[in-house]
């Protein structure tokens, strides 16, 4: 549907869907799913395609619910007969055909894993890649003496014995090749020499000297047997003995070469060696007393080896797992911000905790106090201060004071007395494994090391311990010897690959190590673009769903160019996005609506925005006029219906969301002090109470870190409410008193069960079941409010349970779920449905909207739509009133706990201080504007409230903007700027991202 021209007024022949053809275009005819209404679309193949429009307008039901959905069908239908078996009733979306489908790839938000083991490196499958690498290319080198371990083979030791051979003018070099002489066991020294004679050995070597000046003696097998026994077994244990196994000389031919036959005779005398000697041989260079130690074995300096193998690498597997931490690189052991709590403090002042005690300081403080200034220890500075080797000193100890590590060691060897293991319990905590460092692998792993031409080694534990800017910056510098090159070639391409594509959708600030389960929704999914990315598949329809969240709009340009990329190796990219720069990039948008819910379903506009801005009015575009269903299609210019498009009017600036015209200034004030959890660099942050304050700063920055990790759980121990372990920060000071709850507004699913949904989650379900039960059909058979419930048993359907649906479980697939055949999805057994409210039973009422049930009850129960009201105040007004709370997405969860504040039963109404975690996830422009309405509404009764978030809309209306940066990961975690939107406007140009954004929106 592209435009092929910026003249607007060019008029092109209008097509019926039906004469489009399906190999430029995917087709979808008279689509009803959900509340869409009956419409067509002809979505242009290898395009960017924006799906945009209200929350709830019927974008999600398009993208996935259709298209998605036939799309998997149709994989599953080409599947054999027997596979289809298992997965017989997959339902065709509502909607009268789609042609030319691609095989479909959808990338949703759901952090899907909870597997403790999956990291950010297994999931991009860089870190599969990684261990074929060191497998590979790795070279071990030995602890000890940081030489490379390698097995020696028989040319090996050939060359070394013709290295030895004397110039022409001199006399020839002897040498003699020998092994050690193995007494197997249950054998003595003579039963051993007697077998040895019979294999046709004749002499052994004994070295009675020391290892500085060695004195081998030959002696024949047979004198030694006439020995006394007793003397000749004292001699196993006296001397070492060696098995002589040839003896000759190095002989050269004319021309300066070895000579064949002496060749293969050494060649032959060596593998002989390293079998009777398992795997060791020495050969002796006779006239200069040198000797020599070869092994056919994986060690060096006493210790042996593992080979670098792919198992090696894996800490999904027991032989690669570290022994300590079984592979999940924590381990429940002494935790160092327990020991130090207070980091201002100098050891002198008390900053190790356990030491504090009398008896304690007596034993342990005071000589390291009295003897501190003999290796210059300052027992006066504060810990934060110390050097990592000092900190690293208080742990380990010297030869003047015992250390933490031996402190905790005398501990537990008292356990028996019970004050011991009191005091042992609270120092310990979850900490990161000493042995892995958190890699989750075996030690000896991290002996095989990748070597650069430059000489520079790394361990595959020090990569994925890396930021992932790090690790592409060093496979992007890495230049391998030739020989390496070869075997390692195609594993770095795919690498790299995969680490540039990390870096361009914003994630550089992640280490590979990272679990997969403590990501955001936002962040997850982009781990999947990203691998998608690197899978490079050609002529695949991929459906994102909002890619943009959880995205500064520095790094959505980012975004947009891989996007982009994945276009133009071919792929059909549809993006279900709310996120104006995505919006402008697209070469074609699609706007669902016009508004949400029953009211939405329709297609608005469809064609380029860039001609939509050169026609700058949307009512200039000519109309196609709309029939019953609008299957008149134009594929040479814009689509404009007769319908109003909101995403239009917010693009053309026609509508805004206003900038507050005075900034609320707040009295009292909550301070944090010392924060310096994951990559904050001790910071002190103010937030004022009883006005809107906003955290931005780019992906990584530390925004998240500061206010989930550190104030919320500091906040809530205060009050006695949560249980989660504050990360480390110094103090807390303040108004605290001014907060009586806190309350965490994130985009978990509101309730666990799947019969949880926003009409009980915000009380109103208990006073609709209170009126179903005093109706005169509900009073004459005397049914109680429990009747209406379907958590109980009584009222509900048995079958289901009062699900609606039941569960068909897949095996080796997502389950299925199935309309109940019981109930036919009602819920309610039939005499329970006979009880009606003003003609409406309890199954009809919660398969309204929420708007359908507001105007339904302002005649029939006044009392009921006041407390749906705050559910249509935050933007939920098109969400079924039974709704499953798990088919709801992060951003309507997030907002259907708004509602429940804002409906008139938050008993700490004025005290409460909340904390929302990017709440316009989801959100158009339109619905934003609700959202703010809200959010002011609570400021405006007294609270205060916290915002973490992106959106320049949100951050322009705010009272008070506290921003971290200046990057993500490592190099961010400093607050970068902390005042008003006008004050952060007035940075220079370039000091400040998110000012540089937020100048164009004020």
């Amino acid at each position: 549907m592209n435009t092929t021209s910026g003249n607007l007024a060019e008029t092109g022949p209008i097509v019926a869907i039906d004469d489009l053809d399906p190999k430029q275009y995917i087709l979808i005819k008279g689509a009803k799913v959900h509340n869409l209404k009956n419409v067509d679309v002809a979505i242009p193949r290898n395009k960017l395609v924006v799906l945009t429009g209200l929350s709830g307008s019927g974008k999600s039901s398009l993208a996935f619910d259709t298209l998605f959905a036939e799309g998997q069908r149709m994989y599953v239908e080409s599947l054999s007969s027997y596979a289809r078996q298992f997965l017989g009733r997959m339902e065709k979306p509502e909607v009268e055909y789609i042609r030319g489908v691609s095989p479909a790839i959808a990338i949703e938000q759901k952090v899907s894993t909870r597997n403790p083991r999956s990291t950010v490196g297994t999931s991009t499958e860089i870190y599969d890649y990684l261990k074929l690498l060191f497998a590979r290319a790795g070279t071990t080198y030995s602890p000890v003496s940081g030489r490379a371990v390698r097995r020696d083979t028989v040319t090996d030791v050939v060359n070394y014995i013709f290295a030895q051979a004397a110039p022409p003018d001199q006399p020839t070099e002897r040498v003699m090749i020998t092994t050690p002489l193995l007494i197997h066991e249950g054998r003595t020294l003579e039963y051993e020499l007697r077998i040895l004679l019979q294999k046709g050995y004749t002499r052994v070597v004994i070295d009675n000297g020391t290892t500085d000046r060695p004195d081998r003696q030959v002696r024949q097998i047979e004198d030694l047997l006439e020995l006394p026994t007793d003397e000749l077994n004292a001699l196993a244990n006296t001397a070492p003995l060696e098995l002589l196994v040839d003896r000759g000389t190095v002989l050269l031919d004319d021309n300066g070469q070895p000579d064949e036959d002496t060749q293969y005779r050494f060649s032959d005398s060596v593998q002989t060696a390293f079998n009777e000697g398992d795997g060791t041989c020495r050969v002796d260079v006779v006239s200069r007393g040198e000797s020599q130690l070869f092994s056919d074995k994986f060690e060096l300096d006493g210790i042996a080896f593992e080979e670098p193998s792919v198992n090696l690498f894996t800490f999904n597997n027991p032989y690669g797992a570290c022994r300590r931490c079984d592979g999940f690189g924590k381990v429940l052991g002494i935790d160092p911000d327990l020991v130090v709590p207070d980091k201002n403090l100098s050891v002198f002042e008390g900053a190790i905790a356990p030491w504090r005690s009398e008896k304690m300081s007596e034993e342990f403080l005071k000589p390291l106090l009295r003897n501190g200034i003999r290796f210059d220890f300052p027992i006066h500075r504060p810990f934060k201060d110390l050097t990592p080797e000092q900190k690293d000193l208080l742990w380990t100890g010297n030869a003047y004071f015992s250390g933490l590590h031996d402190f905790f060691v005398w501990v537990e060897s008292q356990t028996f007395k019970v004050q011991y293991r009191v005091m042992l319990s609270r120092y310990r905590g979850k900490t990161t494994c000493p042995e892995c460092r958190g890699s989750r692998l075996r030690k000896d792993a991290s002996y095989v090391k990748l070597t650069g031409n430059d000489g520079h080694k790394i361990s595959i534990t020090d990569l994925v311990l890396m930021p992932i800017t790090e690790v592409a910056a060093y496979f992007r510098a890495l230049d391998l010897p030739a020989t390496t090159q070869k075997v390692a070639g195609r594993i770095l391409v795919e690498i790299r690959n995969r680490l540039d594509y990390m870096e361009r959708v914003g994630l550089g600030y992640l280490t590979l190590n990272r679990l997969t389960n403590t990501l955001s929704g936002g962040e997850y999914q982009r781990i999947k673009l990203a691998t998608s990315l690197g899978s490079a598949l050609v002529g695949s329809m991929y459906i994102l769903d909002e890619p943009s969240i959880g995205l500064h709009p520095r790094d959505t340009r980012r975004l947009v160019s891989v996007l982009e990329s994945l276009r133009d190796m071919g792929n059909t990219v549809i993006v279900v996005e709310h996120e104006e720069e995505v919006m402008r990039a697209a070469d074609q948008l699609i706007d669902i609506g016009p508004e949400a819910g029953t009211g939405g379903g329709h297609l608005v506009f469809q064609g380029s925005l860039r001609s939509e801005e050169r026609g700058a009015r949307s009512e200039e575009i000519e109309l196609a006029q709309a029939t019953p269903h609008s299957s008149l299609l134009t594929p040479h210019r814009p689509v404009a219906l007769p319908f109003h498009s909101h995403t239009l009017d917010f693009l053309t600036g026609r509508e805004t969301i206003a900038t507050p015209t005075f900034r609320r200034k707040g009295m009292h004030f909550i301070e944090l002090k010392g924060a310096n959890e994951n990559n904050l660099k001790h910071v002190d942050a103010r937030f004022p109470l009883n006005t809107l304050t906003v955290v931005t700063g780019v992906s990584g920055s530390g925004k998240s870190t500061l206010i989930r990790k550190v104030l919320y759980p500091a906040l809530a121990r205060l009050k006695g409410e949560g249980s989660e372990e504050a990360g480390r920060y110094s103090e807390l000071t303040g108004s605290l008193d001014q907060i009586t709850a806190i309350e965490m507004i994130d985009q978990n699913p509101i309730g666990k069960s799947s019969r949880s949904n926003p009409v009980t989650y915000i009380k109103a379900y208990d006073y609709l079941r209170q009126v179903m039960s005093e109706q005169p059909i509900s009073k004459a058979r005397g049914y109680k409010p429990s009747q209406f419930s379907f958590n109980v048993d009584g009222g509900r359907c048995e079958v289901c349970q009062g699900e609606g649906e039941v569960k068909v479980e897949m095996q080796f697939m997502a389950d299925i779920y199935l309309k109940c055949e019981g109930c036919n999805g009602r819920r309610f057994k039939q005499e329970v449905l006979e009880v009606t409210l003003h003609g409406k039973n309890v199954a009809d009422i919660l398969s309204m909207t929420v708007d359908e049930a507001i105007t339904f009850f302002r005649e029939a129960d006044p009392k009921m739509a006041d407390k749906l009201q705050p559910l249509q105040e935050v933007g939920l007004g098109y969400v079924g009133l039974g709704q499953s709370a798990n088919t709801l997405s992060g951003g309507e969860a997030q907002r259907v706990k708004l509602a429940s504040f804002l409906s008139k039963g938050n008993p700490n109404k004025g005290g409460t201080l909340f904390i929302f975690d990017e709440p316009t996830t989801g959100l158009h422009f339109h619905d934003i504007r609700k959202l703010l309405k809200a959010i002011n509404a609570l400021v405006d009764q007294g609270d205060s409230v916290i915002i973490i978030e992106h959106n320049m809309e949100v951050i322009k209306s705010a009272d008070h903007i506290i921003d971290l940066g200046p990057e993500g990961g490592e190099t961010g975690g400093y607050i970068t700027f902390a005042g008003t939107p006008e004050e952060m406007a007035q940075l220079p140009e370039g000091q400040n991202y998110t000012a540089d954004f937020l100048r164009e929106k004020l």
